[in-house]
């Protein structure tokens, strides 16, 4: 009985340790939907230069995650390398620049031995490059799952020794569990020794998925996320995958399987409900040169404010009559967040009866796109354009 309450309080102890390690959603910029292969350490810089002289840095956004196709392979001794045209002057060194500039450093592999493109991954190497990641100074690893069995129980074992080679590597490093939702990670990823877990397949630079052919829209995630919140939390995060504000249909992996573009009303939605189910935030456009319209929505602080709030809750959707969708959820201070979105390809009229928000008679709504306070008594009325999403602020007067 005492062995199974020390167990018991040991596993609690180390879950709470874990969960510390991102007490808000991590926010950044990931390489794969804008230069997929085609990275290398002056990129790298290039975009930590930008990000902590043009405000990035500031809002939130504090990683750069480096995805895929920086493996140069194993030496002798089989510690993994990174590829040295690409890295001539090392990680180490590239992490210590990204940190000058007030940032962190995250990397990418895979459970298995190839990573989804072909390079050197992790499998049967946990420990070793667990350690090589914290030498570098790496802060967080993005850990895949292609070419790995399809049952949930191996994927599990995979992710925690990872997890726990990790937390045994003498630096605190956060782990991102990639396994797109198909062997239902939110019933063990946190267990598993994971901060947040891929909820879908991959994010292509499009409002839905049409061609039916893996890739999924912004509305597509937005479906499968919302079912999911109870299993969210302060430490404990649904990836909704990358950002596509801003790719223009330009983008590199994004632009594949229907992956055309969005408006930027669809891109303001994304970056709406991303904050609304405190996903991740991990921009993937051109940061290098960028318009100012995908920086009003990347930078807009009071949307941030939303994800990065410190009571963790995730939003959760209300029925109510009509086509257009509405989520509330709980903000630190006695505040709630409410979202209204248009998920139909026509305008539409909305009266919200705001008996949705509790018994009081008179609201303070703060329009976070608009910047604007109204108040509001017994109903909301307005028009949403299509795939367009209101985000309010609310305190009771």
């Amino acid at each position: 009985m005492f062995f199974a309450i020390a167990l018991l309080t040991s596993l609690h102890t180390t879950a709470a340790n874990r969960d510390s390690l991102a007490l808000t959603p991590p926010m950044g910029f990931m390489t794969w939907n804008k230069y997929k292969e085609d990275i290398n350490e002056q990129l790298i810089r290039q975009i930590a230069d930008k990000m902590a002289a043009d405000g990035y840095a500031e809002a939130g956004y504090k990683y750069i995650f480096i995805d895929d196709a920086w493996q140069g392979g194993r030496d002798k001794r089989n510690n993994i390398l990174p590829d040295p045209e690409k890295f001539p002057s090392g990680m180490k060194a590239l992490a210590d620049y990204v940190h000058s500039k007030g940032l962190r450093l995250g990397i990418y592999s895979d459970a298995a031995l190839l990573t989804c493109a072909g390079y050197t991954a992790s499998y049967g190497f946990e420990q070793q490059d667990a350690k090589t990641f914290a030498e570098w100074g790496i802060d967080y690893l993005k850990y895949d799952y292609c070419h790995a069995p399809s049952d949930s129980a191996v994927a599990h074992e995979r992710y925690k020794k990872m997890a726990d080679a990790l937390q045994n590597s003498g630096r605190k490093i956060v782990l991102g569990v990639c396994e797109w939702g198909q062997l239902n990670p939110e019933k063990w990823a946190r267990q598993a020794g994971g901060s947040l877990w891929r909820v879908s397949f991959d994010v292509r630079d499009m409002w839905k998925d049409i061609v039916k052919q893996g890739g999924m829209g912004i509305i597509d995630i937005i479906n499968i996320a919302e079912p999911l919140y109870k299993y969210a939390g302060p430490g404990h995060w649904l990836d909704m995958d990358m950002l596509v504000v801003g790719l223009d249909g330009k983008g590199g992996p994004s632009s594949d399987l229907g992956g055309v573009g969005c408006t930027y009303t669809e891109y303001q939605t994304q970056m709406s409900m991303w904050c609304m189910f405190a996903s991740p935030l991990a921009m993937s456009h051109d940061i290098l040169h960028e318009n100012e319209e995908t920086r009003r929505i990347l930078l807009n602080k009071e949307i941030i404010a939303i994800n990065q709030d410190a009571l963790g809750e995730v939003a959760h959707r209300v029925d109510v009559p009509g086509k257009c969708r509405v989520y509330l959820r709980q903000l630190s201070g006695n505040r709630q967040a409410l979202a209204i979105m248009n998920p139909s390809d026509t305008p539409q009229r909305i009266q919200l009866p705001l008996s949705i928000l509790g018994n009081t008679k008179e609201y303070n709504f703060r329009d976070v796109w608009e910047h604007k306070t109204t108040r509001q008594r017994k109903t909301w009325q307005g028009t949403l354009q299509p795939h367009e999403t209101k985000v309010f602020t609310v305190t009771t007067r």
